[in-house]
C-alpha cells in the first residue's frame, strides 16, 4: 500500500466500532506474531553459517516467510536461520512467541494448546523441539564451594509402546524399599554463586564411574566439592584429587559452618515442586525438564523472545548474574 492511501486508511479507523476494531486486530495479531518472531530469529542468528558445508560465506537469496534466505557461496545450497536447528520445519511461526509464553509460565501440554490454538500434538512436539537446546545452556564450571547430591524419581515409560517392565499405576511405588534400580538418579552440582550442573546418570545409586563421566570435566581444580556421606563422593575426591567436604546427614547433621548441601537440596526441592504439576512426565524426557527448571529458576528467561534465542542456540543464560 502507498504511503498516502495507508494514511486515508488510518484515518478511518478511529471511526470504527467495537466490533470492527476487534475483527482489526483479530486479523494483525498473527501478522503481528510472525513480526515478532522473524525479529527474534534474526537477532540470534543474523548471520548463519551453511548447514550442509559449514561454509561462513553467503549472499542473499529471497525470503521465507519473513526470514532471510541465504545461498551458500561453497555448496550453492540456499537455506536460512532455522536450518540445521531443531526449530527447522516447524509451521505456525506466528504462534512460535505466544507458546513460549506459556512455557514460560509452566502450562501443561493441554493447557498451552487450547490456549494459543493448536493441537495437543503439535503442543508436545513444539516444547521438545524448544527445550532440545535449552538443556545444554549450562556454566562452562563450577568454582568455589560447590554443592553435589542426588535425587531419585521413580523410573517412567510413559509414552512407550512397549514396556520394558510391568505396567503399574500413575503414582505408584517401588517394589523394593529404599533406593533402587527402579529409580533414576539425578545428580546436580551447584555453587554458591547459583551455577548449575544437572545430568541424569542412570537407575539406581550414583556410582565413581558416572561422578568421573558427568562431574569431573565441570568442577574447577581448585575447587571445594561438599556432598553427604555417600562413599562414592569420597572415593571420586581421592582419585580426581579435589578437595572434599562430607556432611552426615543421616546421623542429623545438617550445617558446619559453610560446609552443606542446603543449597543444591533447596534446589531439588524446587524441581519436584515444579515438576508435580504434569502429573507425571517420562524419564527418557528429564534432560528436557532439567533444563527448562534451570531456565526458570530465578527467573533467568524472563520474555519469550529471549527463550528463542536460547532455543536456536544463541546468546546463553548460563551466567548466574
Amino acid at each position: 500500500m502507498q504511503a498516502a492511501g495507508f494514511r486515508r486508511w488510518l484515518a478511518r479507523v478511529r471511526h470504527l466500532d467495537r466490533r470492527q476494531r476487534e475483527q482489526l486486530l483479530a486479523l494483525l495479531g498473527p501478522a503481528i506474531g510472525l513480526d515478532r518472531v522473524c525479529a527474534a530469529i534474526d537477532g540470534a542468528r543474523p548471520a548463519p553459517c551453511c548447514p550442509a558445508c559449514g561454509h561462513r560465506h553467503s549472499h542473499r537469496h529471497g525470503s521465507d516467510r519473513g526470514i532471510q534466505r541465504y545461498r551458500c557461496c561453497g555448496c550453492g545450497r540456499t537455506f536460512n536461520a532455522l536450518s540445521g536447528t531443531p526449530l527447522a520445519r516447524l509451521r505456525h511461526r506466528a504462534k512460535w512467541l505466544e507458546y513460549l509464553g506459556n512455557m514460560l509460565d509452566s502450562r501443561t501440554v493441554r493447557a498451552a494448546a487450547d490456549a494459543v490454538g493448536v493441537h495437543r500434538n503439535t503442543s508436545f512436539r513444539w516444547r521438545h523441539r524448544f527445550l532440545h537446546l535449552v538443556k545444554h545452556d549450562r556454566p562452562d564450571s563450577l568454582a568455589g564451594i560447590s554443592e553435589a547430591d542426588e535425587m531419585f524419581l521413580l523410573e517412567s515409560q510413559k509414552g512407550s509402546r512397549k514396556l520394558r517392565r510391568a505396567p503399574r499405576k500413575r503414582g505408584g511405588v517401588a517394589k523394593r524399599r529404599g533406593i533402587s534400580r527402579e529409580h533414576v538418579c539425578i545428580l546436580v552440582a551447584r555453587d554458591r554463586t547459583g551455577g548449575t550442573i544437572d545430568c541424569v546418570t542412570g537407575r539406581g545409586k550414583v556410582t565413581v564411574a558416572q561422578l568421573r563421566r558427568h562431574l569431573l570435566p565441570v568442577l574447577d581444580r581448585d575447587v571445594l566439592l561438599v556432598t553427604d556421606a555417600h562413599p562414592a563422593y569420597r572415593t571420586f575426591a581421592l582419585e580426581a584429587g579435589i578437595s572434599h567436604e562430607a556432611v552426615n546427614v543421616s546421623s542429623g547433621e545438617r550445617v558446619r559452618g559453610a560446609i552443606h548441601v542446603q543449597n543444591v537440596n533447596a534446589y531439588h526441592r524446587r524441581f519436584r515442586q515444579w515438576l508435580a504439576q504434569f502429573n507425571g512426565v517420562a524419564s527418557r524426557y528429564l534432560p528436557n525438564y532439567l533444563g527448562w527448571q534451570w531456565a526458570l529458576d530465578g527467573r533467568r528467561i524472563k520474555t519469550a523472545e529471549r527463550l528463542l534465542c536460547v532455543a536456536l542456540g544463541g546468546f546463553s543464560t548460563a551466567s548466574p548474574h
